[in-house]
């Protein structure tokens, strides 16, 4: 579904009129898009909770995106939600899709912040849209009492309010009060010509070493594709299903397909994986290296 409309007035009038859906149609069309990859049914999914997406994303606004942006994000973090939707899990799809809404939002958010990335970690995320809500607080309640807070303890009492080590609120701190400089810039009138980006070490893998993994890599993939073509196609199709695909399958799903029950598809996939693990051995500590 397209998500560049010109404006965001018009937008949000078109999400207002949208259908609503009951629980039965939403779980119908849930299904149609998991199972059949029905293109109309997930037009309507994502357009009847479109409403759900602009609302979170007029909540970020005060961090200075554009507001198109913000609902384009939004947009994606709904269709994310509908793609990853298992509606056998008896969850409604709004209850669900709230989660990856306000993620791909946050992510957006911290990714324009500043050009440095300011962090992705769950304690980075939680620092950087709470810190100053919680600061903020914390000193109005020392301020009532007549106390006075110094950097420090400060630091610590945000540090103990978010959940987060005491090393994170300093380094978000710094990060947030700090702005972007140019690495080309020079390091000082007496440093001339002598630029920022020179004093960074280049941290990425020497050639010796990238020809190294590219060895070990293809001698993995030869060594598992060895040990693959010793199950049979029963146990393969299985292996693959569960191990090497993006969104693996469930035991219930390849059960239904197989006409077995889950109990036997997961005997299976066990036999298959212990024909493999006794092929590999032969390779001994090579493949141990090679996975650790």
């Amino acid at each position: 579904m397209a998500l560049d409309a010109p404006q965001t007035s018009s937008m949000s009038r078109k999400a207002m009129r949208a259908e609503l859906l009951d629980a039965e149609t939403e779980l119908k069309l849930a299904y149609a898009w998991r199972d059949q990859r029905d293109e109309e049914a997930l037009h309507r999914l994502i357009t009847a909770y479109m409403r759900l997406a602009i609302s979170m994303a007029s909540k970020f606004r005060r961090y200075g995106a554009p507001m198109n942006d913000l609902i384009q994000e939004a947009g994606l973090g709904l269709m994310k939600a509908a793609d990853k939707f298992d509606p056998d899990r008896g969850v409604r799809f709004s209850t669900y899709a709230v989660w990856w809404i306000k993620a791909s939002i946050q992510d957006y958010v911290m990714r324009n912040w500043s050009m440095v990335r300011t962090g992705s970690t769950s304690s980075q995320k939680s620092l950087f849209f709470n810190m100053r809500r919680v600061q903020a607080r914390i000193e109005r309640e020392a301020m009532a009492k007549g106390e006075q807070l110094d950097g420090h303890q400060l630091r610590e009492m945000i540090a103990h309010e978010v959940g987060v080590p005491l090393r994170d609120v300093e380094m978000m701190e710094g990060r947030l009060s700090g702005s972007d400089f140019s690495l080309n810039a020079t390091q000082s009138v007496e440093d001339e010509g002598r630029e920022w980006i020179d004093t960074i070490e280049d941290e990425g893998p020497r050639g010796d070493q990238l020809v190294e993994q590219d060895h070990d890599l293809m001698a993995l993939r030869e060594w598992l594709g060895d040990a693959m073509s010793k199950l049979n196609e029963r146990e393969r199709f299985i292996v693959r299903e569960r191990k090497l695909r993006d969104a693996p399958r469930t035991l219930e799903s390849l059960g239904e397909e197989l006409n077995l029950s889950k109990e036997r598809v997961r005997q299976l996939e066990a036999a298959a994986f212990q024909k493999m693990r006794k092929h590999l051995e032969r390779h001994g500590t090579e493949v141990q290296n090679l996975l650790a």
